[in-house]
C-alpha cells in the first residue's frame, strides 16, 4: 500500500472523553454492538467525517475534529467544548475497511450520558490501567489505538496533567505481522518498519499481558 493510496482513505475523529478521579484520571469508553465496526469492542466515541463536517479550505485535522463532536453528540449525549489533538492513526494494509483516524482528547464537559441505542451497548469510566487489566483479563475488547492510548494516559494526575503531556499529534502507520501466538502489532521507528536493528516500536498482542516495546 502506497503512501498515496494511504492519503486517500476516508477520516474519521474520535474522542477520548477524560474527567478528574481519585486515583487519576478516568477515561470514558462505550461498548460497540456485536455487529459492524469493532464489534463488541470498547472504544472511545467517534466516527466518520460527513459532508456537514467538512470546512473548504480547513485541514483535515479540523474536520475530523468537528466529526468527533458531532458523533459524541449523536453517540452519548454528551456535548464537548475542547479539543486537544493527540494522534493520528493510519490502519493496516489489507483489513476489510480501512479509514484514518484522528484521536482528541476532550475534557469531560459534565451533564448525562444518553448512549444510543443503536450504536453503544454500554458505557463505562475506566481508570487507563484499569481498562488494560480489563483487556488482559479477557473482560474486554480494545484495539491497538485505544490500547496504546489508554497505556499513554497512565500516571496522570487530572485531566490538566493529560493534556499538558501532548506535543505535536503522533502520526501512526500501523502495520501487522501473525505469530505464533498472536499478532505482533508494529509502527514506524521498528526495525520491522525499517527503523535500525534492535529498534522497537510495537505492541506484543499475545498471550495476556499485552505488551508494548519502545526503545
Amino acid at each position: 500500500m502506497s503512501a498515496d493510496e494511504d492519503e486517500d482513505l476516508p477520516v474519521a475523529g474520535t474522542a477520548v472523553i477524560l474527567r478528574d478521579a481519585p486515583q487519576g484520571v478516568e477515561v470514558l469508553l462505550l461498548r460497540r454492538p456485536d455487529r459492524g465496526s469493532f464489534a463488541g469492542a470498547w472504544v472511545f466515541p467517534g466516527g466518520m467525517v460527513d459532508p456537514g463536517d467538512r470546512v473548504t479550505g480547513a485541514p483535515e485535522q479540523e474536520d475530523a475534529g468537528r466529526a468527533a463532536v458531532r458523533e459524541t453528540a449523536e453517540e452519548v449525549g454528551l456535548e464537548l467544548e475542547r479539543l486537544v489533538p493527540l494522534s493520528c492513526w493510519v490502519p493496516p494494509a489489507g483489513i476489510p475497511k480501512r479509514v484514518r483516524t484522528w484521536f482528541f482528547l476532550a475534557p469531560d464537559p459534565g451533564g448525562a450520558i444518553r448512549p444510543a441505542p443503536d450504536e453503544v451497548v454500554e458505557t463505562r469510566w475506566f481508570g487507563p490501567q484499569s481498562a488494560l487489566a480489563a483487556r488482559d483479563a479477557g473482560e474486554i475488547a480494545l484495539m491497538p489505538p485505544t490500547w496504546r492510548t489508554l497505556h499513554a494516559l497512565r500516571g496522570a494526575t487530572d485531566v490538566e496533567d493529560a493534556l499538558a503531556r501532548v506535543a505535536d499529534p503522533g502520526v501512526f502507520h500501523t502495520r501487522m505481522q501473525r505469530t505464533a501466538a498472536g499478532i505482533l502489532f508494529f509502527w514506524d521507528g521498528d526495525e520491522l518498519a525499517g527503523a535500525p536493528v534492535g529498534s522497537r516500536e510495537r505492541l506484543i498482542a499475545e498471550d495476556a499481558p499485552w505488551r508494548l516495546e519502545s526503545l
